[in-house]
């Protein structure tokens, strides 16, 4: 059997055998040898054997750093979460705790620290305002509708959908800041309005003198941004959330917002910019305002109306893209754009604003902690025409620098001023007032005082006196030599043509005839109060004054020689009471000179007018009196002059003295006087002046320098008495 050459089939049984165990012959495969090695199993093994073969050096580097990574989690796990439920803890602590303090809304609408004044003119209207105005409490219910939303759309679209922060609006401010290189918290806040709210109540911190020295200080520090500032507000505005409803949040917000030009609250800019209720703005007046919260003075409209339009026609496009103008409402809204009052617009009286303010006490004015309603004496049709009339002539006749100035007074024979302008810039408000400020060298202006104290004395209008050159001794200067002028003569002439022609011998003469103590005398109690210099050069008005009190001092001639006190107060009171806390204190004083030699020096003065250096002041159809002034180097020009119902003063020059060029007080004064008076008496019945004319002849007062000295003893001894008693009487 075996040699029949055929090969013997292999025995199943051999591969029972293990890989040691075989016969001759027989081969073991490769997964038999594995499967050996691994004990007959083929699943396991194979990731034993990987797992063997990683516990090499970077298998136990991997698990090592696995192990590690996997500890730190596990602490900072264990820590975060312990943390985030401590800080989670605080915050809930801090709401609560705030919340419980908050108090009722009524008592955080008003936040100011001072009180406000609103002045109004003589009809009841208001023209100005100082301080911090605020309108009174409104609701978020009750103002207009376009207000509420203009308000939401551009301030915080998500406010009622928040808890007082709002992550995504941080986020995307943080984002917006680094983009444009600024600091993660500098420029855009991403605060909801709740979070403004909580930075205007400065986190329930109110305002403590002891602590910040002005108000100013106390906001600065309330509007600081640091890391933990954030924090706290966020803290809260979310106790804010938890006390009061959104619609008293955005109460709060709506009361306390500051909106440019002293106005605090939306019902008081409806009132500034509109004259209206915070109730009543239409869409382009809702857009404005809502527009002032991003920079308050840089969009006031009264320091660019064109800007803050600008900026309304941004929050009417929110508005619309919001849903809360229709695309027909915004583009009407578009094309008629939010307008200022009157008075707004107008931002008359500045400069008699200040010095209304001036007038009253200190504690219901500039430092009041009430709110206060002033009523003056201001005339808007008369203010508008003085403001008109320079800066007509200014802009028509002057070719003076920048620097030349000018100013106006107008005032009734009583004392009451009826319009002010302190200055070129008509608009001014808080600036030098020229009118009020300005001592200046009175010029010739003085000379109706020199001659109404020497008709008190029983001189005439029609006593000679010699025009021509003079000199006289002065104790310590040596000898004076005064001249014209023009620098010629006109020998012997009235007092009238004297005063005409303010010639300036005749003027010096009569001065030290009726003697100079008594002249300074009868101007003082007119009410030049600056100090005059009574030396023979005040006849020529070398001693200087304030256009209101030279004003003032001609108005006491057109009432018939009683003094005034220039006033613009005319009641104070609280805002809320009936009952004034003051009253006007000036008017009409104690007589000064005889009402016959008041009434002739007005016919005098009405001689300057008509036929002398005052003519360019005429007005058609009316009787005007005056003075024209001029100093020395044409420093100082003038014109004062009245009507029967008005007296105007003009004066003009330089702040730093520079002489003007050409410039006398009949020229560019006069015509200022002309143009503001002609505006101010246009549709007026022309009244008469209250001037008696000469009677009879006059007798010849002439002096040369050798009996200067005489006339001035005769003075001394017998006009001075005279004058006296007249102005001072004894009683019977």
């Amino acid at each position: 059997m075996s040699g029949n050459g055929k090969k013997r089939p292999p025995l199943a049984a051999d591969r029972r055998y293990a890989s040691g165990s075989t016969g001759a012959g027989t081969r073991t495969t490769g997964k038999a040898k594995s499967a050996a090695r691994s004990g007959g199993r083929t699943g396991r093994p194979r990731k034993a054997a990987s797992t063997r073969r990683r516990r090499g050096p970077l298998g136990l580097l991997a698990a090592a750093v696995s192990f590690v990574f996997g500890w730190i989690f596990r602490v900072i796990w264990g820590v975060g979460w312990r943390m985030g439920l401590a800080v989670s803890i605080l915050i809930g602590l801090g709401v609560v705790y705030y919340a419980a303090t908050m108090p009722p809304i009524t008592e955080l609408v008003d936040g100011r620290a001072k009180g406000s004044v609103t002045l109004q003119d003589r009809y009841g209207e208001t023209f100005a305002w100082r301080g911090d105005q605020y309108g009174g409490m409104i609701r978020a219910e009750s103002v207009s509708s376009h207000l509420h939303n203009a308000v939401v759309a551009t301030e915080d679209r998500r406010f009622y959908r928040h808890i007082g922060v709002d992550p995504r609006g941080i986020a995307s401010a943080i984002r917006i800041n680094l983009r444009e290189g600024r600091g993660p918290l500098s420029g855009n806040g991403g605060s909801t309005i709740t979070q403004q709210t909580a930075k205007l109540l400065c986190l329930g911190r109110p305002f403590d003198p002891s602590v910040w020295e002005s108000e100013t200080a106390y906001e600065a520090d309330c509007r600081r941004t640091t890391l933990w500032r954030k924090v706290q507000e966020a803290v809260y505005a979310m106790a804010m959330e938890a006390r009061y409803t959104k619609e008293d949040i955005l109460t709060i917000y709506l009361n306390r917002a500051y909106l440019g030009a002293g106005a605090r609250g939306f019902e008081a800019a409806a009132q500034r910019y509109f004259a209206k209720s915070a109730a009543e703005v239409s869409p382009a007046e809702a857009a404005l305002l809502a527009g002032l919260l991003k920079a308050p003075t840089t969009y006031a409209p009264t320091n660019n109306l064109a800007r803050s339009q600008d900026r309304a026609n941004i929050v009417i496009g929110l508005m619309e893209e919001q849903g809360y103008l229709s695309a027909s409402a915004a583009a009407e809204a578009r094309a008629n754009p939010a307008r200022l009052s009157q008075a707004a617009e107008q931002r008359a009286g500045g400069y008699f604003a200040d010095w209304v303010m001036e007038s009253g006490p200190d504690f219901y004015t500039r430092n009041t902690t009430e709110d206060v309603v002033i009523q003056t004496t201001l005339d808007p049709a008369i203010q508008a025409a003085a403001e008109d009339a320079l800066v007509h002539i200014f802009e028509t006749r002057i070719s003076e620098g920048p620097g030349a100035q000018a100013a106006i007074v107008v005032m009734s024979a009583d004392g009451a001023v009826r319009g002010m302008v302190g200055g070129r810039n008509i608009t001014a408000s808080g600036a030098f007032n020229r009118a009020t400020q300005a001592l200046r060298q009175t010029g010739s202006a003085f000379k109706p005082f020199i001659y109404a104290t020497a008709l008190e004395l029983g001189m005439s209008p029609l006593d000679i006196v010699e025009d021509a050159p003079f000199c006289m001794q002065v104790p310590g200067s040596g000898e004076w030599c005064p001249s014209n002028y023009s620098n010629s003569y006109r020998g012997r002439v009235t007092l009238t043509e004297a005063l005409t022609h303010s010639l300036n011998i005749p003027a010096v003469k009569v001065s030290e005839l009726v003697g100079r103590e008594l002249v300074a005398e009868v101007a003082t109690q007119f009410g030049i109060e600056s100090d005059i210099a009574v030396g023979p050069a005040m006849a020529l008005g070398a001693s200087e004054s304030t256009l209101i009190e030279m004003t003032g001092a001609y108005a006491g001639l057109l009432n018939g020689g009683s003094a005034v006190l220039p006033y613009g107060l005319v009641e104070l009171r609280v805002l809320g009471e009936e009952a004034p806390v003051m009253e006007a204190t000036g008017g009409i004083r104690e007589r000064v000179i005889r009402e016959e030699s008041a009434r002739q020096t007005i016919w005098m003065m009405n001689q300057v007018v008509e036929n002398g250096t005052g003519q360019r002041a005429r007005l058609p159809g009316w009787e005007v009196a005056g003075k024209t002034g001029t100093t020395q180097a044409a420093r100082d020009a003038w014109f004062i002059g009245f009507t029967a119902d008005y007296v105007a003063g003009v004066w003009m020059g330089y702040d730093d003295n520079t002489p003007l060029t050409g410039v006398t007080g009949s020229g560019l004064p006069a015509e200022i006087w002309h143009e503001a008076m002609a505006t101010i008496v246009e549709g007026m019945p022309p009244r008469p002046l209250p001037m008696l004319p000469p009677q009879g002849r006059g007798t010849s007062v002439a002096l040369d320098g050798r009996d200067a000295e005489a006339a001035g003893e005769i003075a001394d001894q017998v006009l001075q008495d005279v004058l006296r008693d007249i102005l001072n009487p004894q009683p019977n």
